[in-house]
């Protein structure tokens, strides 16, 4: 759901990028109450880990594919205000280096892709957690639901800033309909991306979650050489979910990961264009689309200039791609956890 330049007029895109930076600068702030010496390392990793499977484009409907936006991913891992802190980084990059997401458009994307996918997902999430009972279940299936509904929503917003500031005049009934209808189908892959992502750190570091903190799980007791539950009334049902590898493991292999998607299994992923961009192609949003300022940056289009074979080519931007996000996203958290007062607060 990139959004080029010249979809948005500039008036529009200079309020969004208003709204940007003011909730970057808040976001900013919160991140601070967020972080922590544990958790700022994953933050980055977070960020990384979206920019490579923002890679993978999967299938989702004829000639149409879709790919993570990863505002739900963030929030739940890392918290609401860093989350949109990744998102926004990730943005950058894609931005800067890969001519993905127009420079005049950063705001639009930034409020559409970070904001709103973070905003919509966290607070569904923590709905459904205060109905639910709190165990690791409970967690990954509050994560699929808010994963779900973050990526309509997300395409509901770019509908309305297109209804505002649209620089081409299409029916804006026919654009809601064909951008939420196609969306709908995209969630169902970020809600599957995202539980299982969430579900696997959760059984490894349950407490490096922020949605799973004070995740808690029942005693049991071995009666026969069956665990059964402790009764309430001989001991206190619930205690600490522990660790079950070191930070640095989980960092290593989370980056591990991150490699290999972006430099190997991305060159598999789908070629079909996005949900965003076939919309965009069938009712003629895309009339006005201006070249990318970053177009002649040698990893345009996700690709190392002058490497002629397409799978190294592809893979090695992907490496590069990580890697610089990698390296933004944990000097930015880093310098946020700095400013960390004793007390946590902002």
């Amino acid at each position: 759901m990139h959004v080029p330049d010249g979809f948005i007029d500039a008036p529009t895109s200079a309020v969004t990028g208003a709204v940007a930076a003011g909730a970057l600068a808040l976001s900013l702030r919160g991140a601070r109450r967020e972080l922590d010496e544990r958790t700022a390392p994953l933050a980055g990793l977070v960020a990384a880990f979206i920019f490579a499977v923002q890679m993978l484009n999967f299938p989702v409907a004829a000639g149409t594919s879709g790919h993570l936006l990863g505002g739900a991913l963030a929030a739940i891992l890392v918290g609401p205000c860093t989350g949109v802190l990744c998102v926004s980084v990730v943005l950058l990059m894609q931005g800067i280096l890969f001519a993905d997401g127009g420079l005049t458009a950063l705001g639009v994307n930034i409020t559409d892709m970070a904001i709103v996918t973070t905003v919509v997902a966290y607070a569904v999430f923590r709905g459904l957690l205060k109905v639910l009972p709190r165990t690791r279940r409970s967690v990954t299936a509050a994560s699929f639901v808010a994963a779900l509904l973050s990526v309509p929503a997300a395409s509901a917003a770019f509908t309305l800033l297109y209804a505002v500031g649209g620089t081409t005049d299409v029916s804006i009934g026919k654009v809601a309909t064909a951008m939420i209808g196609v969306h709908v189908l995209i969630g169902v892959g970020e809600a599957a991306i995202t539980a299982l992502t969430v579900g696997a750190v959760i059984a490894v570091r349950p407490d490096l979650v922020h949605g799973a903190r004070g995740l808690r799980q029942g005693l049991k007791l071995r009666v026969n050489g069956v665990l059964v539950d402790v009764p309430s009334s001989q001991a206190a049902p619930t205690a600490p979910v522990a660790a079950r590898t070191s930070r640095r493991a989980l960092w290593i292999t989370g980056l591990a990961a991150s490699l290999v998607l972006a430099g190997f299994v991305s060159f598999y992923a789908s070629s079909h264009p996005d949900g965003l961009e076939k919309v965009a192609h069938d009712q003629g949003i895309d009339a006005k689309t201006e070249e990318h300022a970053a177009a002649g940056s040698p990893l345009a289009d996700y690709g190392v200039e002058d490497v002629s074979d397409a799978r190294l080519s592809g893979g090695l931007a992907g490496v590069i791609g990580v890697g610089a996000t990698v390296v933004a996203g944990s000097a930015v958290f880093w310098a946020v956890r700095r400013r960390r007062t004793p007390s946590g607060a902002a």
